[in-house]
């Protein structure tokens, strides 16, 4: 079968490669639909997860599929289940520094009968929703670590997919006060399809300005006006972003980084300390990774996806999953 492989900075193809064979505990699924992530890209340009390796890196982990075939001692999982994967549990890493990837016809998932891995997908979720279960997830947990409460005000930095994961979940969760910031006008459309009080353009207009109309103001050592926020995530990867939050934060607001920021940012921790600032970083997704696709059958994110192409088509997918101003989730059906 083919499986996309990077093999350098900058360099991905479609090798052949043999077909899986589940070992006892595992099962081999055959994908449906794989949405490519910003880390697929970010990946591809320093030459794998970390860097070059001698051996190809597999790539896609944000997919679902069929059970095509399980192991000798697999109890829990049946034969044609419809299902989305957990790529990162029981030991997995696909398209994540593994041996599997999703951008491949089929994918071997090791220790599936601990629970944790592979989900049942309702009958009515199609295959390319079901794909936006980890994405989903990313977005979810990033909610989570800026551990909003009822009323609070929220500005999402980044209209990507997380971004727009996140702004789902606050929506679905039923906050009403919502601001989303992004260079990309397809993305702030998007956003509003999402259900976003506010979306803003920094190249369009002070940001800060538009967030204090919305949010209010509150006060920093009685005299000093910051933006009356409650929290923030940040989506965006943007070098400025986290300085500017910080200056411009409320006292005791709190930020979530979700975003990959592969260079060091300057801190000033002076304003960490003097307005008592939570800035906690979020990976991965919560612990109950079924909570995504309970989501997914209440919430119509169809306005994310964008863009689906076929395995043959893979090259053009990712040039366009490169371009924010035309993509949002672009789905390969391999």
């Amino acid at each position: 079968m083919l499986q996309l492989r990077i093999h350098a900075p900058g360099k991905v193809s479609l090798d052949e490669v043999s077909q899986p064979e589940p070992g006892p505990h595992d099962a081999v699924v055959r994908v449906q639909a794989c949405g490519i992530c910003g880390s697929d890209l970010g990946y591809i340009s320093i030459g794998g997860v970390a860097g070059p390796r001698p051996e190809p890196t597999p790539l896609g982990h944000e997919f679902s599929a069929v059970v095509e075939r399980v192991g000798a001692e697999v109890r829990s999982v049946e034969l044609g289940a419809r299902v989305v994967v957990n790529p990162i549990a029981a030991g997995n890493s696909i398209g994540n520094g593994g041996s599997s990837g999703a951008f491949s016809p089929e994918v071997l998932v090791c220790n599936v009968d601990g629970g944790d891995v592979l989900f049942p997908i309702p009958d009515a979720l199609c295959a390319d929703h079901a794909a936006l279960a980890e994405p989903l997830g990313v977005g979810m947990q990033a909610v989570n670590k800026a551990e909003v409460s009822p009323g609070d005000k929220v500005t999402i930095f980044g209209a990507g997919p997380i971004g727009l994961m996140a702004l789902a979940t606050l929506r679905h969760r039923g906050f009403d006060d919502v601001a989303i910031i992004d260079l990309s006008e397809k993305r702030l459309g998007i956003a509003k399809e999402l259900g976003a009080t506010l979306t803003l353009n920094p190249a369009e207009g002070d940001v800060w300005a538009a967030l204090r109309e919305l949010h209010g103001t509150a006060l920093f050592l009685d005299i000093v006006p910051c933006t009356g926020t409650d929290a923030y995530i940040e989506a965006s990867g943007a070098g400025s972003v986290i300085g500017e939050i910080i200056g411009e934060a409320r006292p005791g607001a709190r930020l979530s980084v979700v975003a990959l920021h592969r260079e060091p940012e300057p801190v000033n921790f002076i304003s960490v300390m003097a307005k008592q600032l939570t800035i906690r970083g979020s990976m991965a997704y919560p612990e109950d990774f079924g909570e995504m696709v309970r989501m997914l059958g209440e919430v119509d994110l169809s306005p994310v996806i964008t863009h689906r192409f076929s395995l043959a088509e893979v090259e053009q997918a990712f040039a366009v999953a490169h371009d924010a101003s035309v993509a949002g989730k672009v789905i390969v059906a391999p």
